[in-house]
């Protein structure tokens, strides 16, 4: 049985011990938390410290910025890094597990024009080995792991499948380096997903949930039993962290009805 924690942005609330209540009314196991830049984060230690306090758990980070490790620009990169160090630390002092990151997000497409990014393959391979090693390395240092995620093509051009993330892992070398898996992009990118789940097992850190739709769980055509019975046969034992847009008319019964439809689907 898989444990199902969400975004905290989605979740009715002023504070974190008010998402935390209805979450849990709601049949949630966690909260995810989102890193924003310049440090912000850190700076919310204050808040998290108490939110720990009273029982909120809060395994997961994940980073909301608008530059990455992978950045075209050498300070961005350096900014990136800085800042997943920091969220890493952080998630470290509350007693989780790590934070998620892509290599980049909008910054460049092969599937818009002009097509050919500005940097050679060879090259963006060398930044995110770089960026991944330092960043691995303070996770190893942290007892916390920083998990890389593959967005679609239209996302990102530099990392869009589980394999291709595999591949950089296995050259970093860093057991505090895995994948955090995302079925709305796998839908898009992967021939088969529970196939390309299967074949990344030991690297999968991570999992993010929505649809096909990027709505939550049960609003696409995502095919979810076979999806989460690969993850559970691939012996992933962390959350299914809901990051998603929510449809219908009204978004907390949207969100009520996401752990019930994921049991469901995974019995």
């Amino acid at each position: 049985m898989f444990t199902i924690a969400c975004q905290e942005q989605l979740l009715p609330g002023e504070t974190l011990q008010q998402k935390w209540e209805f979450a849990q009314a709601a049949g949630y196991d966690a909260v995810e938390l989102r890193g924003k830049g310049d440090f912000a984060f850190r700076e919310r230690l204050p808040e998290l410290r108490g939110a720990l306090a009273d029982g909120v758990v809060m395994p997961t980070v994940c980073v909301d910025m608008l530059h990455f490790f992978g950045a075209f620009d050498e300070e961005l990169r350096r900014d990136a890094v800085a800042q997943m160090k920091s969220q890493l630390s952080v998630i470290a002092e509350l007693g989780g597990t790590g934070a998620q990151t892509p290599a980049s997000y909008g910054m460049f497409s092969r599937r818009l024009p002009p097509f050919e990014p500005p940097r050679s393959e060879q090259e963006d391979r060398e930044v995110l080995l770089t960026g991944l090693a330092e960043m691995g390395e303070h996770a190893r240092r942290e007892g916390v792991t920083l998990y890389l995620e593959p967005l679609n093509r239209y996302e990102d051009h530099m990392v869009n499948r589980l394999g291709q993330a595999v591949e950089l892992i296995r050259e970093v070398g860093l057991d505090s380096v895995r994948i955090g898996i995302d079925s709305y992009h796998m839908n898009i990118e992967e021939t088969g997903p529970a196939a390309a789940i299967l074949d990344a097992a030991p690297y999968i850190g991570h999992a993010q949930v929505s649809d096909s739709n990027r709505f939550q769980p049960g609003a696409g055509h995502l095919d979810w039993p076979a999806w989460l019975a690969a993850l559970d046969s691939a012996g992933y034992t962390g959350p299914l962290a809901l990051e998603c847009r929510l449809t219908g008319d009204d978004p907390a019964e949207a969100l009520r009805a996401v752990p019930p439809f994921l049991t469901r689907s995974a019995a």
